[in-house]
């Protein structure tokens, strides 16, 4: 279509984009990390993946012909729920955990609203602190890269991050952790992509970052120069929340000021609950708090109708 604009009931600018191109450019985009998981953790690593993706597909389609919808699997949503929900999980995590985890994702944070674009929560950060709170001991078992379960078991890698492990660590993902969230360097190669792409823009994941840090840095225990701030940035699941959770479509704001106050309020629950909090990671609880305050967000910071005060 050469005229993008028409004069008639909206949409009025069309484009070439879609639900589904842009579900599919973001699972294109989470690839480097999700190879970096299994290089790092090992085979295991991949059976949740895979098992995660296709419990969220079948629990979709399942749903949908219940319901008598168009089965809709195509677009993509499921599939990047279902790999979301997988890198949120340690590598060594039971599949029945990782299944439980995608149906309740697919069925409860998603198709209970009424499906795509409905949904108030993101599905796959409500799927893993469903897990978290039904099975923590699962939950809280950590995978070294080494393939050798950790002596510690704990909320988080957080608990004992301190110990032993280098910024570089951080990057390679040469650290225990959940399987999408350790290689920092994958991860911000698929950050790169959507940005450059204009799939996602800078204003949720720096506010959430630089929010997160300023935090950490002014509240935390250590000084500036200890870089525990740095830390705090590269470690968890904040870089992995950031770009590629928090930037939800769905569950953010539409407007960019609106996307700054989100990201910012991201980075001040993360940095509480790090600080503060009985579970030492928050950036799940951040996102998912911040959801619940999004139509609240778009309501106080929609633009004015042109020709009014």
């Amino acid at each position: 279509m050469n005229n993008k604009l028409i004069v008639s009931t909206s949409p009025h600018i069309y484009t070439r984009e879609s639900s589904a191109k842009i579900m599919w450019m973001v699972t294109l985009s989470l690839v480097p990390a999700g190879i970096a998981g299994v290089y790092i953790f090992g085979l295991s690593s991949l059976w949740v993946i895979l098992t995660g993706i296709i419990s969220a597909v079948l629990t979709e389609a399942a749903i949908q012909k219940l319901r008598g919808a168009a089965v809709t699997l195509y677009d993509g949503s499921a599939l990047l729920t279902g790999l979301l929900l997988a890198y949120c999980l340690p590598p060594a995590v039971p599949l029945w955990v990782v299944a439980c985890g995608s149906v309740f994702a697919i069925a409860i944070g998603k198709q209970a609203f009424g499906g795509l674009g409905q949904n108030i929560f993101n599905p796959a950060l409500a799927g893993r602190a469903f897990l978290l709170a039904a099975w923590p001991t699962y939950m809280t078992t950590w995978t070294n890269p080494r393939g050798a379960l950790d002596a510690i078991t704990s909320a988080t890698p957080l608990d004992n991050a301190f110990v032993g492990v280098t910024y570089w660590d951080l990057f390679i993902g040469r650290r225990s952790g959940c399987i999408g969230e350790v290689c920092i360097i994958a991860l911000l190669a698929g950050a790169l992509f959507l940005l450059m792409s204009g799939y996602i823009s800078w204003h949720i994941p720096f506010s959430f970052i630089a929010t997160a840090g300023i935090f950490t840095w002014a509240f935390g225990a250590d000084t500036l120069f200890s870089g525990q701030w740095l830390f705090h940035i590269l470690s968890g699941g904040l870089i992995l929340g950031a770009f590629f959770m928090a930037t939800d479509y769905v569950t953010s704001p539409l407007t960019n000021k609106g996307k700054l106050i989100f990201g910012f309020g991201c980075g001040l629950f993360t940095g509480i609950i790090r600080l503060w909090g009985g579970y030492p990671e928050g950036v799940c609880y951040a996102i998912l708090l911040m959801n619940a305050a999004c139509p609240l967000i778009d309501r106080y910071t929609r633009p004015r109708r042109f020709g009014t005060k």
